[in-house]
C-alpha cells in the first residue's frame, strides 16, 4: 500500500474540491509513492502524536487539522509545530489531513453527526458551498420543542463537557437548531436567517454573545466539536480499505484546559 492509496481512499468519499479556498487539506508531508504499513488517525499533529505514530510504527498519520495552515517560513524546530514536522521527516511518515472538506461534507461530515446526535432531523446545509448539499454547518429540527435549559444539558452530556459558554436565554423554548463545528462565528448571520433558535459552534468572542437577540449562542469548544472527526476518519478508511492496519490516537489532547 503507498501513501497515494490511501489519500485516494479519502479523497474518494471526501474530496478536496469540497475544502474552503483558503484551506490547507490532503497531503502535506510525504511523498506520494512511499510505502504505508500502517495509519494513525488522530485530531491534530503533535509532537505526542508522532511519537505515538513511531512507537506503534505507522508510517502515515491521518488528521483533521492540517499542521501546515499558513505558509512556514523555516523548520528550525524552535516551536511544537516545527519539532513535529521535523520529527516527521525524519521518521518518514507521511502527514495528510482532511478538514473543512469533511466539515462540509453530507450525511457522513462531522456537522451531520453533531447533528444526528442532539436528535436533529430534516437538517439543510446552513452555507450551501460547491452544492446544495455541500457546506458548512446544518440547521435541523427537533422532534418537540425543548426548553433551553434542558436543551443545553443535552449539549454538555452528548459532547462530554464539563461546561459550556452561552448567550442569555430570551426564548422559551428550542425547536429549530444550527450547528457547525468549530470556528462558526463567521455564520452567525446565516443560523439567524435559518430560524434557529439556538446555534452550536466554538471559538466565539465576547462582542458575538453581547450581539446575539433572540437566539441562543452556544460555545461547545472547538476541540470538543470535532474530536468526532477522528472516528469518522477511521470508519471511511476501515470500509475503503478493511485489511489494512489502521489505529485511532489515544494522544489527541485539547490544548484549551478548563478550571471549573
Amino acid at each position: 500500500m503507498k501513501v497515494k492509496d490511501i489519500t485516494s481512499a479519502i479523497e474518494s468519499t471526501v474530496p478536496l474540491a469540497w475544502q474552503d479556498a483558503d484551506d490547507n487539506a490532503g497531503l502535506t508531508v510525504g511523498d506520494p509513492e512511499a510505502e504505508v504499513h500502517s495509519v494513525l488517525v488522530a485530531l491534530d499533529v503533535t509532537e505526542e502524536v508522532v511519537a505515538a505514530a513511531v512507537g506503534c510504527g505507522a508510517d502515515m498519520i491521518v488528521t483533521h487539522h492540517p499542521i501546515i495552515y499558513r505558509p512556514v517560513s523555516r523548520i528550525a524546530c524552535q516551536s511544537p509545530q516545527a519539532r513535529a514536522i521535523a520529527e516527521a521527516i525524519r521518521r518518514g511518515i507521511a502527514l495528510y489531513a482532511c478538514h473543512t472538506n469533511l466539515d462540509s461534507a453530507p450525511e457522513l461530515g462531522i456537522n451531520h453527526l453533531l447533528g444526528r446526535m442532539l436528535g436533529l432531523t430534516d437538517t439543510a446545509v446552513l452555507v450551501p458551498t460547491v452544492s446544495p448539499e455541500v457546506g458548512f454547518g446544518i440547521v435541523g429540527s427537533l422532534a418537540e420543542p425543548v426548553k433551553p435549559e434542558l436543551f443545553l444539558q443535552r449539549i454538555k452530556k452528548v459532547l462530554g463537557l464539563k461546561m459550556l459558554r452561552h448567550s442569555p436565554v430570551k426564548t422559551d423554548s428550542v425547536s429549530r437548531v444550527a450547528v457547525c463545528s468549530g470556528a462558526g462565528a463567521s455564520f452567525i448571520g446565516n443560523a439567524t436567517e435559518s430560524g434557529a433558535d439556538l446555534y452550536l459552534t466554538a471559538d466565539l468572542k465576547y462582542h458575538d454573545f453581547g450581539e446575539a437577540d433572540r437566539m441562543i449562542l452556544v460555545d461547545a469548544g472547538h476541540f470538543e466539536t470535532e474530536i468526532c472527526a477522528i472516528e469518522i476518519l477511521f470508519d471511511i478508511l476501515s470500509k475503503k480499505i478493511p485489511t489494512f492496519a489502521l489505529r485511532k490516537s489515544s494522544c489527541s489532547r485539547n490544548p484549551v484546559n478548563y478550571m471549573v
